[in-house]
C-alpha cells in the first residue's frame, strides 16, 4: 500500500519537497503556503507564507539553494530564502504580467526560473546583481493562449511549454548574463533568447502537463482529449501520439528512460512505455479494492452512516471510490530517485491528499509487471 496523508477537506492544488523530502510545501487552494515537516510518521505545520493576494498556483523549491518559488493569481511570483532565524523572507519578482501566473519551475543550475501565465506569454527571471533584485524578461511569440505548464531541459537552457493553444513548444531560454552559451542539442543548435525550437499539435485538447525526459532528448505531454503524446528529438522529432480510452490526465513524468507515469480525472496513476515510436499501456498502479476501504470502517459507523442516509448497503459502497485518491489528482512529482531511475512518487489531488507510492512495492504487488 502506498503512504498517504491527508491535509483536510480542501484541494492540494501544488506541492514540492526539500532536498531530503523531510519537508513540503504546499497550498491548499487559497493564498498561502504551508511548510510542513515529516516527523514520528506523520507531516506536521511548521511555517505558512502569506504574501500572495490571491490563490497560488504554482510552487517549487530548488533543493540545493533551498530556495521556494512561488506563484499566483495575484500576477505575483516571490522568491523565498531562509533567514538565519528561520524565517523565510520573501523578495518579489518583477514579473510584468498583467494575467495570473499559472506554473513556475526553478532551472537544474537555479540560476533562474521560468513563469507561465494567462497573459500568452512566459516570464524568464533570473537574479541582476547590480540591482539586488530578480527581473524577467519575456517569451510571447507565437503563443496564441494561457500557458498552463513547464519543464526545463537538463542543459538549463531549453524550456518546453504546453498552452491552452492545443500545442506543445520548445524555446531557448538562454541567459547571456547567467550562463555560458550552450552547445547544440537535438532540438537544434541556434538558441537566442526566446527562440522558438520546435512547435507540436496535441490535437483536440489543452495541454495539462509536459516533461523532459532524464537525458532530454524525449518531450512527452498530456492533453485534455485524454491523449498521451512522446516527441523523440533523436529520431527527427518524430511525434507519437495515443487517444487513450480513458478519463483526461493531468499530470505526466518519467520514471524511467522508457516509462512514464500519467494521472489525473480518473484519480489512478497509470504506467505507459515508450519505445520504438510506440506509446503502450502497461497498468493502472493503484489495485486499493472497494472492499479494502470500506473495511477501515468499523460495522457500527457503517450501519449508523447508511442510517443517517437512507441508503441500502449497495448504494453505500458507492460513495468511495476503489482507489487510494477519492478526486482528481492534479500534480505528479519525482519524490526519491531521478526521472532515469525513480524510486518514489508522488501524488497529490483534489481530495487533500498527498500520497508516496513506492516504485518496488508496485512492481511486488503487481503479477509481471517491471517498471524499466
Amino acid at each position: 500500500m502506498p503512504d498517504n496523508y491527508s491535509f483536510g477537506i480542501e484541494p492540494v492544488s501544488c506541492h514540492a519537497f526539500n532536498k531530503d523530502r523531510t519537508q513540503v510545501a504546499l497550498s491548499l487552494n487559497d493564498s498561502e503556503v504551508q511548510i510542513h515537516k515529516f516527523a514520528a510518521g506523520k507531516w506536521a505545520l511548521t511555517d505558512t507564507l502569506a504574501e500572495h493576494g490571491q490563490r497560488v498556483t504554482g510552487i517549487d523549491w530548488a533543493p540545493n539553494s533551498n530556495r521556494i518559488v512561488t506563484c499566483g493569481a495575484d500576477r505575483n511570483a516571490y522568491v523565498w530564502t531562509k533567514q538565519s532565524d528561520n524565517k523565510w523572507k520573501p523578495t518579489l519578482v518583477v514579473l510584468r504580467i498583467n494575467r495570473a501566473a499559472t506554473s513556475v519551475r526553478w532551472s537544474p543550475q537555479e540560476n533562474k526560473f521560468a513563469v507561465s501565465s494567462g497573459a500568452r506569454m512566459i516570464a524568464i527571471c533570473y537574479f541582476e546583481q547590480e540591482n539586488d533584485w530578480w527581473i524577467s524578461k519575456q517569451i510571447k511569440k507565437p503563443i496564441r493562449s494561457t500557458v498552463t505548464c513547464l519543464d526545463w531541459h537538463p542543459n538549463n537552457v531549453l524550456l518546453a511549454c504546453g498552452s491552452t493553444d492545443f500545442k506543445a513548444r520548445v524555446y531557448s531560454a538562454y541567459i547571456k548574463d547567467v550562463e555560458e552559451k550552450p552547445s547544440a542539442t537535438s532540438w537544434g543548435s541556434k538558441m537566442p533568447f526566446g527562440n522558438l525550437m520546435a512547435e507540436f499539435s496535441s490535437g483536440g485538447g489543452w495541454v495539462h502537463s509536459i516533461s523532459f525526459s532524464a537525458n532530454g532528448e524525449r518531450l512527452a505531454w498530456v492533453g485534455h482529449d485524454s491523449s498521451v503524446c512522446v516527441v523523440d528529438a533523436a529520431n527527427g522529432q518524430q511525434l507519437t501520439t495515443v487517444k487513450t480510452d480513458v478519463l483526461p490526465f493531468m499530470s505526466i513524468t518519467w520514471v524511467t528512460d522508457n516509462s512514464l507515469v500519467a494521472a489525473g480525472f480518473d484519480c489512478c496513476p497509470m504506467l505507459y512505455t515508450y519505445s520504438s515510436g510506440n506509446i503502450n499501456f502497461v497498468s493502472k498502479l493503484d489495485d486499493t479494492a472497494k472492499q479494502q476501504v470500506a473495511g477501515k470502517v468499523s460495522a457500527m459507523a457503517r450501519f449508523k452512516a447508511m442510517d443517517s442516509r437512507a441508503a441500502t448497503d449497495d448504494s453505500a459502497s458507492e460513495t468511495s471510490l476503489g482507489t487510494v485518491h477519492q478526486n482528481t489528482i492534479t500534480q505528479l512529482s519525482i519524490h526519491s530517485g531521478t526521472k532515469s531511475k525513480c524510486t518514489k512518487f508522488a501524488t497529490s489531488g483534489v481530495d487533500g491528499q498527498l500520497v508516496v507510492w513506492d516504485v518496488k512495492s508496485l512492481e511486488s504487488a503487481f503479477a509481471g509487471l517491471r517498471i524499466a
